[in-house]
């Protein structure tokens, strides 16, 4: 098979999927079972493409050429390729818990949650193969249009609410500042394509390159640097399903892999270490970092904790990006692969416990390990990751992190990490002591209401499987790291 080939069926696969659950309506099985062999067939496609690439002449795909001489195209690359890994490993994984949790919870529309599911995972797929920014930015408002009824998937007002958040600020972002600075781009350089070294010669003056890595970041509301970042802890009135898409899969994923892209393949490693504007979204990451680890403390609802927790840990990336050193990359690169499976466990953990106990708040977690071990156990290590400890995952990152910020000299980095991480302790490690070592609540009294349940235990196989499969993974990466740091430093040029 041709890389071209693979391409092409790496970007049609989902998209065909989507058109064989919507066929597949009636039978809930089969409908469901397709979901799931779609996600195999794409990870293996994926995989396939991986193994057979040469860097030196990676396979190209023109789909079209909209304007004369800018083409939207398909070529992989390395931190491309990490990114596709990811998403279509993480996709069979999260149909197998969806399909516990939506029939447990007696979600509705659950077709349409799967179809939406599905174009959502093919749109990632474009964003992570995207051979120029142009690509990028057609795949990255096709995601965000996809997403959209996920997150209104309830139909409430709340719901509603929350859609009109989501896709407004998204798309107002994008095409109120991305847009511009691609075509101004476009103008000054001729090119869009991404490059190793990035694309802007000598003659382009430090002030122009540093509005542009402004209007480039700012217009990445995916994201989700403050204060662009309301969309993110809004958007949890969705299924915990939906979360887990939202914060580890595709949506925030591609918004700090777009940022990460601009900053090695259109400015340069090197070029940003000159860019004033570096440092100041360097300064506002921190910040973001900092501020919603504050608020993640504050918060009882778990999933609302978990929501800002994302927002901390996305910044993590573009910190890293911002340093201009190419330890800080890998770092960012490596917290991409991190972040996703550490945090599409503790939000598989969130589900379960709202599915079988009915409990959504953290002051209602008190004994529940000693119903649910094996979920309470998996949102430990997703936590250890969070903070960024050994045995699991996130140390990997956090450490390539620090010491990209040691190597740049860059104080208030350090600074921002290590404060971070004692915050990520301080509003993960409570929850672990108090499921474990605290007495249970007394039930209520007789007659209790809808939302006591003395009697559960773990939740159904399928949640309970996804969710000690990824905590397993979050572990493994820790230990077998090879793969994505292979990737990360061929594209940090190491």
């Amino acid at each position: 098979m041709t890389g071209e080939l693979q391409l092409l069926l790496i970007l049609l696969v989902p998209m065909l999927g989507a058109l064989a659950v919507l066929a597949a309506s009636p039978l809930p099985n089969v409908r469901e079972g397709v979901s799931f062999v779609i996600g195999i067939l794409l990870f293996l496609l994926v995989a396939s493409l991986a193994a057979d690439l040469s860097w030196d002449a990676p396979p190209t795909l023109v789909l079209a050429e909209p304007i004369q001489g800018l083409q939207l195209v398909l070529t992989p690359e390395p931190l491309g390729v990490l990114f596709a890994l990811i998403a279509s490993l993480l996709w069979p994984i999260t149909t197998i818990y969806a399909m516990g949790y939506m029939r447990d919870h007696h979600e509705v529309n659950q077709t349409r949650f799967f179809t939406a599911f599905a174009v959502s995972i093919g749109s990632a797929m474009g964003i992570a193969m995207a051979g120029n920014m142009l690509t990028l930015f057609v795949f990255y408002e096709i995601l965000s249009v996809a997403t959209y009824p996920l997150v209104t998937h309830r139909g409430s007002v709340e719901a509603k609410r929350a859609g009109r958040l989501y896709l407004g600020l998204l798309m107002a972002t994008s095409i109120g500042f991305m847009l511009p600075a691609m075509i101004w781009t476009w103008h000054l350089t001729g090119t869009l394509t991404f490059t190793p070294g990035g694309i802007f010669g000598p003659e382009v003056s430090s002030g122009v390159l540093s509005l542009l890595l402004l209007l480039f970041v700012l217009g990445t509301g995916k994201a989700a640097l403050m204060p662009f970042h309301r969309w993110l802890p809004a958007a949890m009135v969705a299924p915990t399903p939906v979360s887990a898409l939202l914060h580890a899969v595709a949506v925030v994923k591609a918004g700090v892999f777009t940022v990460l892209k601009v900053a090695v393949y259109l400015f340069g490693i090197d070029t940003l270490a000159s860019i004033a504007a570096a440092d100041v979204l360097m300064v506002l990451a921190g910040f973001t970092i900092l501020m919603a680890s504050v608020i993640a403390l504050r918060k009882d609802n778990l999933k609302a904790r978990l929501a800002y927790s994302t927002i901390s840990q996305l910044s993590y990336i573009v910190l890293g990006a911002m340093l201009g050193v190419a330890a800080g990359a890998v770092g960012a690169g490596m917290h991409i692969a991190m972040h996703a499976f550490g945090k599409i466990t503790l939000f598989f953990c969130a589900g379960a416990i709202l599915v079988t106990a009915h409990k959504s708040r953290v002051s209602e977690l008190n004994g529940i390990g000693r119903r649910m071990p094996w979920t309470m156990a998996a949102f430990a290590v997703g936590a250890v990751s969070m903070i960024g400890a050994p045995p699991v995952a996130g140390f990997i990152s956090k450490w390539y992190l620090l010491m990209g910020s040691l190597d740049a000299s860059h104080w208030f980095a350090v600074g921002v990490i290590v404060v971070s991480t004692a915050l990520n302790t301080a509003y993960f490690m409570p929850i672990v002591y108090a499921a474990f070592f605290k007495p249970e609540d007394a039930p209520a009294i007789s007659g209790q209401d809808d939302h006591d349940h003395p009697d559960h235990g773990e939740a159904s196989w399928p949640m309970r499987g996804a969710l000690m499969l990824t905590a397993t993974l979050a572990i493994l990466v820790f230990f077998f790291p090879g793969v994505p740091l292979a990737l990360v430093q061929q594209m940090a040029g190491l």
